[in-house]
């Protein structure tokens, strides 16, 4: 138990602190760039009243925007005020399957930069299933999933199998795929097929009926089959690092890949089954996120869940429960910063602000060391000692 605690504080309590820090300094800004703080700031007593109230405003409105909102319990009833909560749950589930491609490829010594072409491709290979065919509800979501899961799997394996065979720069090779991505859709949502009916605008038809994920909280709240299937894969990917063979060659090629290859192991197709699997999870996510909130796919589809993947799963400690902690923690924000700007004036770009602080912080563990002193033996981990792996 003790061991287990003390394992606990050395994954969970850089993070906490950088996430805590980064909202402190978030919340000075809000409070600095205000006009209405800033004109009382020759009354000092005014001045230290305004700053508090505007930085608990503040990260009130983010609360309520994110978790309850009491003034809709009010207005309606008290369930309806827990309708930012599922918000929250919606934007987290993409995040949730983006992150854990990133963290599982950290966990075997790779660097998947490339989630959001993934992200990109899961999304276009799930609308085109959901619009071209009619069929029973539930095969309909399967063989859109599985399309989306495919598609963007042989889209990660690409770079796996360049980075086995030539070996090619998994970082270069992502990147330039990225582009790749973003521009194929820019182009096929001008095509016949893509192109809805009738439309000059890059959209392509809705998806049917049958191929949408049920929402399973009612009509009122947008949560959807989704993130069951989020939490379902991140137990998955748990079992997949921590339990099985495969994980365990997964594990050595990331602490060591010279000592894996003496040792047996296949380092090129483990670099190999590792980005099919990272591809896979990012293209689930994209599947998910147009199959159950979009309906049909967009030029902007992706938004930069691919780049937030990679954010999340290094507040995530690359670990699977950090991961899926750290997506709610950036859904709670993004839904949140939407309350931020209506009730408070805060331009919700201050979100974008904190998110920045938290990677900072994040990635610069000796600076939160020295501020909070913290003694190197309860902070360091395997992980932090060796850049990604842990």
């Amino acid at each position: 138990m003790k061991n287990a605690i003390i394992k606990f504080r050395k994954v969970a309590l850089l993070p906490f602190l950088a996430f805590n820090f980064a909202f402190l300094i978030g919340g000075i800004i809000i409070a600095l760039t205000d006009a209405e703080v800033m004109a009382k700031i020759k009354s000092p007593g005014e001045f230290i009243l305004a700053f508090l109230a505007k930085i608990g405003n503040s990260f009130l409105a983010i609360f309520q925007g994110s978790i309850y909102d009491v003034n809709l319990a009010r207005g309606e009833s008290f369930f309806k005020g827990f309708y930012p909560i599922a918000e929250t749950a919606v934007s987290a589930t993409p995040l949730i399957l983006a992150g854990l491609s990133v963290t599982l490829a950290f966990r075997a010594g790779l660097f998947n930069i490339g989630a959001q072409g993934q992200f990109i491709m899961g999304a276009i290979a799930a609308s085109y299933i959901g619009f071209s065919f009619e069929l029973s509800p539930v095969i309909h979501v399967l063989l859109a999933l599985l399309a989306g899961i495919l598609a963007s799997g042989i889209y990660g394996g690409l770079v796996g199998f360049l980075k086995a065979k030539t070996g090619a720069h998994e970082v270069i090779v992502t990147i330039m795929l990225n582009y790749v991505a973003s521009f194929f859709i820019l182009w096929i949502l001008k095509t016949k097929t893509f192109l809805r009916p009738d439309s000059i605008n890059p959209i392509a038809p809705e998806v049917n009926q049958s191929a949408k994920l049920p929402q399973f909280l009612g009509s009122d709240l947008r949560i959807h089959l989704g993130l069951l299937i989020a939490l379902l894969v991140a137990a998955a990917i748990w079992w997949l690092l921590n339990v099985s063979t495969i994980g365990f060659k997964f594990r050595a090629v990331g602490a060591n890949a010279s000592a894996a290859k003496t040792a047996g192991i296949s380092t090129g197709q483990v670099t190999f089954l590792t980005m099919f699997i990272c591809g896979s999870l990012a293209g689930l996510g994209g599947a998910v996120h147009v199959l159950g909130v979009n309906h049909a796919l967009t030029a902007d589809i992706g938004g930069s869940y691919g780049f937030d993947a990679i954010t999340v799963a290094l507040l995530g400690r690359a670990t699977v429960g950090g991961t899926i902690f750290a997506a709610f923690l950036f859904g709670a924000l993004q839904t949140g910063g939407l309350s931020l700007l209506s009730n408070t004036g805060t331009p919700v770009e201050i979100v974008q602000v904190i998110q920045a602080l938290i990677v900072l912080f994040i990635a610069t563990p000796t600076l939160i060391k020295f501020i909070f002193r913290i003694k190197k033996e309860v902070s360091e981990s395997s992980l932090a000692a060796k850049g990604w792996n842990g």
